[in-house]
């Protein structure tokens, strides 16, 4: 596809880049008038842009105006296929793949499991492999392909070439960069939760804002977001409410404590420890199995605990967020009650919410990031 970016002045792509996100941020498609009237722009200006925009994919027309007598305008929108990027989500046994377009919408989605360990010789090409799979399957254009990012549970440094801890994988400083050259794309390697908590920043497209994302999946990790910039700290290990302590000397830890939050609030004591399902855990609940109930009331104190802490220390909104969350929607009015009881100012709780995303968000976040970047670039 053409380069817009070839021998063009800083002012001519600064009025393209206006353009394309006026078209970008409105509901509905609009016509060169519109765009000439809302931007003040004159028309052979709209007319040149417009025309540099259509011929690199980036939009496209989309029927026209009722007529008034005269000729009716063409309408125009973005073309959201015009890019797409891919995020990998990598856990213990099981790869989970989504891709999203230019619109921020996921288009499309694939879970995977396996019986590779993520040190395993062959485990770079299975996961190269696999990506190729998906692509064909998906029916995705490998010259619209921006990146593809990988989603981890554990510390990633800046230079994002070594997983530095993942109690959940039970890996020490893993070096990525296997993983990194068997990708032919652009590859950007990034925590999970992180990830997952600027998807949900970054995915809708109402006012930004910052939050604390709590990510409840196998493992238990966060996010802190600041109008969108992540707090990563000074050893990369900000939003690790995974491990912060809600029973002293309780339950032993993936990362070799105890009683810390992912000892009571991972998806794996809900299901892999039982031998079930998430699902089934779920049914079994609603069908009042004690053993369940027992089990699902000790969850729920110390989530609130955790959301507690979160909340005195933070002072900010919280997302629930992970694919244990999928689950946890009809459940959210009874959180909400037992964190009142727990919040010395807020009585309602609102600040607490679950992600917009049914599943697990951590592969859709690090690919919105080659999307971010793209769209900043036009």
């Amino acid at each position: 596809m053409p380069n817009l970016n070839n021998a063009i002045s800083d002012r001519r792509r600064q009025t393209r880049s206006s353009i394309y996100h006026y078209l970008y941020q409105s509901p509905d498609p609009r016509s060169k008038q519109d765009i000439s009237r809302d931007l003040n722009l004159s028309l052979p200006t709209v007319y040149q842009n417009i025309t540099e925009l259509l011929d690199a994919g980036l939009i496209e027309y989309a029927g026209s105006t009722p007529s008034a007598g005269g000729r009716p305008a063409m309408q125009l929108r973005i073309t959201p296929g015009a890019r797409c990027a891919i995020g990998i989500s990598v856990t213990g046994h099981r790869l989970r793949f989504a891709a999203a377009d230019l619109s921020r919408e996921e288009i499309a989605y694939k879970d995977l499991p396996h019986s590779y360990n993520v040190e395993d010789e062959g485990y770079s090409a299975f996961v190269a492999d696999t990506l190729e799979r998906f692509i064909d399957e998906s029916r995705l254009k490998r010259d619209r392909i921006l990146g593809v990012g990988i989603s981890v549970a554990g510390i990633i440094p800046p230079d994002s070439s070594t997983v530095l801890f993942a109690p959940t994988l039970y890996i020490r400083n893993l070096s990525l960069k296997g993983l990194i050259d068997a990708i032919p794309y652009p590859v950007l390697p990034w925590n999970d939760a992180s990830s997952g908590g600027f998807a949900e920043w970054y995915g809708g497209k109402e006012a930004r804002e910052s939050i604390a994302f709590l990510s409840l999946a196998e493992g238990v990790g966060g996010a802190v977001l600041v109008n969108g910039d992540q707090y990563i700290g000074n050893n990369y290990r900000s939003g690790e409410f995974g491990h912060t302590c809600v029973e002293p000397n309780g339950l032993l830890c993936s990362c070799g404590k105890r009683g810390c939050l992912e000892a009571y609030c991972s998806s794996k004591r809900l299901s892999t420890d039982l031998g079930i399902t998430l699902a089934e855990f779920f049914a079994g609940l609603e069908n009042g199995n004690k053993e369940y109930t027992a089990l699902w009331e000790d969850f729920k104190t110390h989530l609130v605990i955790g959301l507690h802490n979160i909340r005195m220390t933070l002072d900010c909104d919280i997302v629930l967020g992970g694919y244990l969350t999928g689950f946890l929607k009809p459940y959210l009015p009874e959180l909400k009650e037992m964190l009142a009881e727990a919040d010395p100012f807020d009585k309602d709780c609102n600040y607490l919410r679950i992600s917009r995303y049914s599943k697990d968000s951590s592969m859709l976040g690090v690919a919105l990031t080659f999307i971010r970047d793209y769209l900043n670039s036009i």
